[in-house]
């Protein structure tokens, strides 16, 4: 039997073609299935995106279920679900937008207590970069902006109030005095920063504020101490004794009671190392 020979540029076409049905075929196949798939499947691809700490595909698959189907029980908890995903995936202004508008959108939900918890984990995570936690001594939380603290502070405190038996509340509490410790502990630092520069009024006013607003924090006594030697500056030797003796009443281990220029200034090294946070 004969057999004809093609000529190489009919060759060429032909397998060219033969490519171009198989990507098609290929691309095909593999084509997003978000946007045909039914809700109970959409949703479960999703959720095992999820489970599989495949955040991205997670919230794009529940982003889409979302928008196809705007109502209904999977509609809301892919809320949920997305401000989760959204949240681990370290998109935390995207994750607060989601979980704030399902509390505004479903206040009575029955998950509506993990929602806030949420809240206050995407809040309570909004920290500095790996740089700034190297070069910084201690923890660097008490030297940076305390904006996200204060409001991871809130979220838990509003979770507590509503529900106060949640299973979420337990965990909320506890992140709470961690919360409260730090935010009295960059009031200390601040209130430091002005007794060594001999700003007294200013100093007296943040550890002031320690003692009012933080009184269970063991920053308290650091207060008193500050607030002392902050009314000796200002030359109210009466208003100084009285808090020294509130301070040996309540911490008489204080180092302030047996060294009278207790906090001392860090050391010229200490200062001349970057972000130290002593200037």
């Amino acid at each position: 039997m004969r057999v004809t020979k093609l000529p190489a540029f009919k060759v060429f076409v032909v397998l060219a073609i033969a490519v171009s049905m198989s990507a098609c075929s290929m691309f095909g196949h593999k084509k997003d299935t978000n946007d045909t798939l039914p809700v109970d499947k959409l949703y479960a691809k999703a959720h095992d995106s999820m489970e599989h700490a495949d955040y991205s595909a997670a919230a794009k698959a529940y982003q889409r279920l979302i928008a196809r189907f705007p109502s209904g029980d999977y509609n809301e908890q892919a809320q949920l679900d997305l401000a989760y995903s959204q949240y681990k995936d370290n998109q935390s202004d995207d994750a607060y937008s989601t979980v704030n508008r399902f509390i505004k959108t479903y206040p009575t939900h029955k998950h509506v207590d993990y929602a806030y918890y949420l809240r206050g984990l995407i809040n309570f995570d909004r920290t500095g970069g790996a740089m700034e936690r190297l070069l910084q001594p201690g923890d660097p939380q008490t030297r940076r902006d305390q904006g996200f603290n204060l409001k991871s502070f809130d979220d838990f405190s509003e979770l507590s109030r509503r529900f106060p038996d949640s299973a979420y509340t337990a965990d909320a509490r506890q992140r709470m005095i961690y919360l409260r410790n730090l935010l009295a502990q960059f009031e200390i630092n601040v209130a430091e920063y002005y007794l060594r520069n001999k700003a007294y009024v200013a100093s007296a006013n943040r550890a002031q504020y320690v003692i009012e607003h933080y009184q269970q924090a063991p920053q308290t006594g650091d207060a008193l101490a500050i607030l002392s030697r902050s009314y000796l500056g200002m030359e109210q030797k009466a208003l100084a004794d009285q808090t020294r003796q509130v301070l040996a009443l309540n911490y008489p281990d204080h180092p302030y009671l047996n060294d009278p220029k207790w906090p001392h200034s860090p050391s010229l090294l200490r200062k001349a190392i970057p972000f130290s946070g002593h200037h």
